[in-house]
């Protein structure tokens, strides 16, 4: 930018020198760094239900010819994170992408043109909406560029430039002893300047910091004590860097601020599932959407997988699928795919819960189950056609009670004449 207005703290800020603050560089690395690994694969939707779609598009593994995919994702973050808006320049052969380049955003101008948008890269390369793919953070209503948080909180990050600052140049040039010095007589400027050199000499600088001073010629030392302002320096740089999550949308205390040192454990857990939930999951869907228009196969579209950020301990996890998998819901080869193991034979069938068996021998035990019910039933005097009815049993009876509820035929004894 030819002619940049500084904030109102007197600091210039873009990209560059917001990236001097620790905080902002904290911000744009744990977002960048955590989206650029998860892992990610092309898939397709049939019946309802999610495949792996193979073969897959050749730029899903390797974006970009010049870098591995981890540097592209995350440059195409970092760009976004600073100014608003992401250019990826898209190299075809034929129909197939063969190359994506992400672009520094401040080289390309974007413009409409005979009612098509186009990108001016340089100063004089054009190409079209086909060749490039545009990703904004924020775009405001008929705008063709994003917003960039670096501009918007500008005085806020020109602050914390200027805390950064004042708290150098008052630790690296300060040569407070604790007080001043008074002399009874008006000194030369040669005199002052030697006493002045010398007293600098020995304090000026945090390793020469509270010496003992020497004084001659009737000079007394009179205790000061230190500025309230510069006593609240610590507090006026933590709330900046509250200042900066806030911005970025980082719950504070992965940046090391906390109001209690000793934060609850479950605190934290739900800090960190807002950090997944309002901060990963806005980008990654914004990936998935945008790059899923490159894809050849319209049916098909990329999906990261999320489940790596809130991975619990040992334990906790195998608790989880120990819970699934008496549920029913997910079977041994799905547990294994979570724990990057292969699958085992037999291991994709499903069990219910109670009988634990393969869903296909559910119905065989349901049947063994009523049959012992009808048995119980029929040793109690009921009949057949009634269990069967009451039980939902279809199947053909003798009409003859069990021989357990038959009644003994008495012979009958005559009379002798």
């Amino acid at each position: 930018m030819l002619f940049e207005r500084p904030s109102a703290s007197g600091m210039t800020v873009n990209e560059e020198t917001s990236l001097r603050l620790s905080a902002v560089y904290a911000c744009v690395r744990l977002i960048s760094d955590t989206i650029s690994t998860l892992p990610y694969d092309q898939y397709v939707r049939r019946d309802g239900e999610r495949f792996q779609y193979r073969p897959k598009d050749r730029w899903i593994d390797r974006p970009s010819t010049e870098m591995p995919k981890t540097t592209f994702w995350k440059q195409v973050l970092v760009s976004l994170l600073l100014d608003g808006n992401a250019f990826v320049l898209i190299t075809r052969s034929g129909n197939e992408i063969v190359d994506l380049t992400p672009l520094n955003p401040k080289t390309v101008r974007i413009e409409r043109r005979d009612g098509r948008k186009v990108f001016i890269i340089g100063n004089d390369r054009i190409v079209t909406s086909d060749q490039m793919l545009h990703l904004t953070e924020m775009l405001m209503p008929g705008e063709l560029r994003g917003v960039s948080r670096v501009e918007q909180a500008k005085e806020s990050l020109g602050l914390g430039l200027a805390l950064e600052e004042y708290a150098a140049q008052f630790f690296g040039n300060g040569a407070y002893a604790g007080g001043v010095l008074e002399f009874p007589d008006k000194l030369t400027p040669e005199q002052r300047k030697e006493i002045r050199d010398t007293w600098n000499s020995v304090h000026q600088g945090p390793r020469r910091a509270h010496r003992v001073g020497m004084l001659w010629g009737g000079g007394k030392f009179n205790p000061l004590t230190v500025d309230p302002t510069n006593s609240q320096l610590v507090d006026q740089r933590k709330f900046a860097v509250e200042e900066i999550a806030r911005i970025f949308r980082v719950p504070p205390f992965m940046l090391g601020v906390s109001e209690n040192a000793a934060m609850a454990f479950a605190s934290i857990e739900q800090q960190q599932l807002f950090f997944r939930q309002h901060t990963i999951q806005p980008y990654v869907e914004m990936l998935e959407d945008h790059f899923a228009q490159l894809l050849e196969n319209p049916a098909t579209f990329i999906k990261f997988n999320m489940s790596s950020i809130v991975r619990a301990d040992l334990a906790t996890r195998y608790s989880s699928y120990n819970t699934a998998l008496l549920a029913g819901f997910m079977s041994v080869n799905d547990v294994r795919a979570l724990e990057d193991q292969g699958p085992v034979e037999a291991g994709d069938q499903y069990r219910v819960p109670l009988q634990n068996v393969p869903l296909t021998d559910a119905e065989v035990i349901a049947i063994q189950q009523k049959a012992r019910a009808a048995q119980s039933l029929t040793i109690s005097g009921y009949t057949p056609d009634s269990i069967a009815e009451l039980l939902g049993l279809d199947v053909e009876s003798f009409g003859l009670p069990s021989v357990q509820v038959q009644q003994p035929e008495v012979p009958v004894q005559e009379d002798d004449e």
